[in-house]
């Protein structure tokens, strides 16, 4: 897509260059305008046709306008014209691969969102389990202080209050957001489970 994108963008340098050269509005000037515009038009569906086909129909019907100014002999009508659809074919390839972007971030983040909420519940219960386990016990484990139990304490508690708001998050649209928030809860989770010499699961040590 890189290299078609830039064969358009040679095309609308050139293009630009040349009519500016040619000056006046007359024949030749025109022919090349609608010519480039032309290509250009045709280059950018190939490109853009399946993802913006509303703005590439814009495209052609106005390059059909153009081309019947010319048809009838209105030079000047179809030069401008002409040169405005150089600049548009620009402007909507651009915008048209911003979307296509928007759409690809939009995928990936629905897909960690779907492995971190698959995940992070299942490491919280078996912290909190551990957890319950250890308060209840005289004594801990010979590697573990109390200082580091009561760290694992507030670790837990903290990743819980930031997965809760990585689901209100999620609840409200706001994707980026969850999944910020779903990701500070696997680090804490990850602490707090090396810390409890708890097996992390492969996920997430990603």
């Amino acid at each position: 897509m890189k290299k078609n994108l830039l064969c358009i963008g040679a095309i609308l340098i050139v293009a630009v260059f040349i009519i500016t050269a040619c000056g006046k509005a007359d024949k030749s000037a025109a022919e090349l305008a609608v010519n480039t515009a032309t290509e250009a038009i045709s280059a950018a569906k190939t490109e853009i046709g399946k993802i913006a086909p509303d703005e590439v129909a814009s495209l052609e019907t106005a390059l059909a306008s153009a081309k019947e100014k010319l048809d009838k002999g209105d030079y000047k009508a179809a030069l401008t014209e002409a040169q405005g659809l150089v600049t548009k074919v620009n402007e909507v390839v651009a915008a048209a691969k911003a979307k296509k972007d928007a759409v690809i971030d939009k995928v990936d983040l629905t897909k960690q969102w779907k492995d971190l909420s698959q995940g992070l519940p299942k490491m919280m219960s078996a912290l909190q389990s551990r957890v319950d386990i250890l308060s209840k016990s005289k004594k801990l484990p010979g590697d573990l202080t109390a200082e580091k139990f009561a760290e694992v304490k507030t670790e837990l508690a903290s990743a819980k209050e930031d997965w809760t708001k990585a689901q209100e998050s999620f609840k409200s649209g706001n994707m980026p957001d969850a999944i910020s928030s779903a990701k500070a809860v696997k680090e804490k989770a990850v602490k707090a489970m090396e810390t409890l010499g708890m097996k992390v699961p492969a996920a997430a040590k990603s």
